[in-house]
């Protein structure tokens, strides 16, 4: 693969995925944007090889993926296995939380997420 990082070719999906956000995406943006969680940058709908990621911090090397009821499923489940692979392979931590995790108990995700971005978990500089 020529582009690891945001493939230009996968430039038009990447923006259709942000144009159609489901609630979770858009409530837990709301939260991740323009650095206001911690200071840290995270991007939304940022491709790593072939795979497009809900939300993704490069300084923490970390995906955090939402995932909706066909994620339950088989199929997706194996999917889901050798993407996280993949991920892993390329030294990115990948934290999934459910949507409905994020819409009816977003304080928890957040709290679970800050442990993963405050020290002792910060990169060194």
């Amino acid at each position: 693969m020529k582009f690891l990082r945001n493939d230009p070719t996968l430039k038009q999906r990447r923006q259709e995925l942000r144009r159609n956000q489901t609630e979770a995406e858009k409530a837990l943006w709301a939260h991740l944007r323009n650095k206001q969680f911690y200071g840290i940058k995270f991007f939304r709908q940022y491709s790593i090889g072939y795979y497009i990621l809900d939300f993704y911090c490069p300084t923490m090397k970390l995906a955090v993926e939402l995932d909706g009821g066909q994620h339950n499923q088989s199929e997706s489940k194996e999917y889901e296995a050798v993407r996280s692979e993949y991920l892993r392979a390329q030294g990115i931590e990948v934290m999934r939380f459910w949507n409905h995790e994020v819409l009816l108990d977003m304080e928890s995700v957040l709290s679970e997420l800050g442990l993963k971005v405050t020290p002792p978990h910060l990169p060194l500089t």
